[in-house]
């Protein structure tokens, strides 16, 4: 289990995430709503140690995690909004060179492990060819695939759905829902309350670097009158703030 407690990070003089506290369970996926600068990415990034904290604990299995060691023993992967694929590089060697270069996996074994995942992802017949011939759902996969290549316990996942059509949005959440049966701890932060309703999933509606409403998707649509803040964001009530 995943446990964030009182976590706090100031920017400026702000405090961009306010003592945020959470749980994620193994197979379970959290989803934090909320809209631009409201702290959401700034957690992810803060536990795949892009950012430092300025107070609180992070948990996995009930052991302090040393977030300074995450990208070394690769225990929480990122899936970027934007990819930050390697374009020099074909979509095979996007997944095998980072497997070879830092766990010290040998050539013939990455590619092993890059084929079946790009098998699985669909993206088999375009292992020779750059990132920048895919279209945007390729890259989320390729992205994707090369995050699970490295096996790690925590997949954070920023905007999965940005810019996706609803078809591929369906495709988007099929896929972290497999990724849960599979045992991982996911983490979403996306401000496309369509992907709720495709997910089985805790809601956390984010408000100036706060927590301000926590429920599970199916209690939620079931009885949105009881969670006002949340129900009010997903009728798009709410005017969005500006980073």
């Amino acid at each position: 289990m995943l446990s964030i407690k009182n976590l706090t990070k100031v920017f400026d003089g702000k405090k961009v995430l306010d003592n945020v506290s959470l749980t994620v369970r193994p197979g379970a996926v959290t989803v934090l709503l909320g809209s631009s600068g409201v702290g959401k990415s700034t957690l992810l990034r803060v536990l795949n140690n892009l950012e430092s904290i300025d107070a609180g604990t992070v948990e996995l299995d009930g052991k302090l995690l040393d977030l300074t060691s995450v990208n070394i023993n690769h225990t929480v992967g990122m899936v970027f909004q934007h990819f930050n694929l390697f374009e020099h590089w074909t979509v095979l060697e996007n997944i095998t060179i980072p497997l070879v270069t830092t766990t010290g996996t040998t050539p013939e074994k990455a590619q092993q492990i890059a084929r079946q995942l790009l098998e699985r992802y669909g993206l088999a017949d375009k292992q020779h060819i750059y990132p920048g011939r895919l279209s945007g759902g390729q890259k989320q996969r390729l992205a994707l695939a090369r995050t699970i290549a490295l096996k790690p316990r925590v997949i954070c996942m920023d905007e999965p759905t940005s810019a996706l059509d609803p078809l591929l949005t369906s495709h988007v959440a099929q896929t972290i829902s497999q990724l849960a049966l599979e045992g991982y701890i996911i983490l979403i932060a996306t401000h496309d309350t369509t992907l709720l309703e495709r997910l089985d999933c805790t809601i956390c509606l984010m408000r100036d670097g706060k927590i301000i409403e926590q429920v599970q998707s199916s209690d939620f649509f079931a009885q949105r009158s009881s969670y006002p803040a949340l129900d009010a964001f997903v009728s798009g009530t709410i005017p969005e703030s500006i980073d």
